[in-house]
């Protein structure tokens, strides 16, 4: 199991792989929003918003059932997709990432991702 500081260290890897996509191209696909991050295995909720300039910091907060997108994953997982040890749509197709979102969102986050 990956600790929180680990774990928040993924995150901010992640945020820094949206501000490598192209200015356009995220601009084109990205709609703001809010999303939470809840990692199980550390009892830990992250939140960030995501809009046209990449993803603000990650905070830690209690609750995050008003979130937009909701991601689930296990640290250890957390930490593999960071690393690009572990896709994002195997994760997600084998139970190992879960999002809750609408339709249109998962669309524009498969874009992004």
């Amino acid at each position: 199991m990956a600790t929180a500081q680990e774990a928040r260290l993924a995150l901010e890897r992640i945020a820094t792989r949206l501000t490598e996509v192209d200015a356009d191209e995220l601009a084109r696909h990205v709609v703001e929003r809010t999303i939470s991050c809840r990692v199980p295995d550390l009892g830990l909720i992250f939140l960030t918003r995501i809009h046209g300039d990449g993803l603000d910091d990650f905070q830690l907060v209690d609750d995050a059932d008003r979130a937009q997108v909701r991601l689930t994953v296990k640290s250890d997982d957390l930490v593999a997709l960071a690393d690009d040890e572990l896709h994002v749509a195997k994760a997600w197709a084998t139970g190992r990432l879960k999002i809750e979102a609408s339709l249109g969102d998962l669309l524009r986050l498969r874009k992004i991702l």
